[in-house]
């Protein structure tokens, strides 16, 4: 697979579909996470959180009947099936020629709010679903990012990038807690992800607890909490210290 994928953005990630009992609709992007195409899109990606990582759970964890080859940046690389292909290619697309990934991207969530307008949702938009990239600093078509080109639309996203305090209003992040950043999250201002064995405690940190895995719209949580996660698939085996005792 060396071709550039059709579409970018996704809208059937299970947890993301919890949102439209609420009322909205979530259109994600999932790139190639940590260095797995060359390009590191995970500046601060610790070994807990390579090992959780959600680019293997569901479908992206399902091997095809063929393995399938992909260009990435420093030659072909063979991955178990389609979808890590078309992360892969999206991640290099985004690196190699990014004026026309970011035209492709303008496009979808273009599409993306028409779509949700019919089906009588509000749409809203997370770019860093296997990535953790300043968005904010992506320049678009004279506009300084993406969320100032949509000013009206709601963007989301976790992130382990610390100093992101000059945001769009229209952005929201929620820091993400790994094995080895609670000074970082602390420092934050942001709300805290964390992952936890078994059930959720009712405070971590000093803050209250609620649960992250009700819905993905973090843009609604209150401030001054701690999202707390269920660990799944590969986190339950964790020995990192990524996964919290609750």
């Amino acid at each position: 697979m060396s071709a550039r994928p059709k579409t970018l953005l996704t809208r059937g990630n299970p947890k993301i579909l919890k949102g439209t009992k609420r009322g909205y609709i979530t259109f994600i992007l999932h790139l190639a996470p940590a260095s797995v195409s060359g390009y590191n899109v995970c500046a601060m990606a610790t070994d807990g959180c390579k090992l959780a990582c959600l680019n293997t759970a569901g479908r992206g964890g399902i091997p095809n009947s063929k393995a399938v080859k992909v260009a990435a940046r420093h030659g072909e690389v063979t991955v178990p099936n389609v979808i890590q292909a078309a992360r892969i290619a999206k991640t290099v697309w985004f690196f190699q020629d990014r004026a026309s990934f970011m035209a492709q991207l303008v496009k979808e969530i273009a599409a993306g709010i028409a779509y949700a307008e019919r089906q009588g949702l509000i749409p809203v938009f997370r770019l860093n679903g296997t990535s953790d990239i300043r968005w904010e600093a992506v320049e678009v078509d004279g506009h300084a990012n993406i969320m100032e080109m949509f000013p009206t639309v709601q963007f989301y996203d976790y992130t382990k990038l610390v100093n992101r305090k000059a945001l769009p209003a229209n952005y929201r992040l929620t820091f993400s807690l790994a094995e080895n950043n609670d000074m970082a999250a602390w420092a934050s201002g942001l709300n805290v992800a964390a992952v936890f064995k078994g059930k959720l405690p009712a405070t971590f940190m000093g803050r209250p607890v609620i649960d992250g895995d009700e819905t993905d719209l973090r843009f609604l949580d209150p401030t001054g909490v701690v999202v707390g996660l269920k660990a799944k698939g590969k986190a339950k085996r964790d020995t990192t210290g990524f996964v919290r005792a609750a």
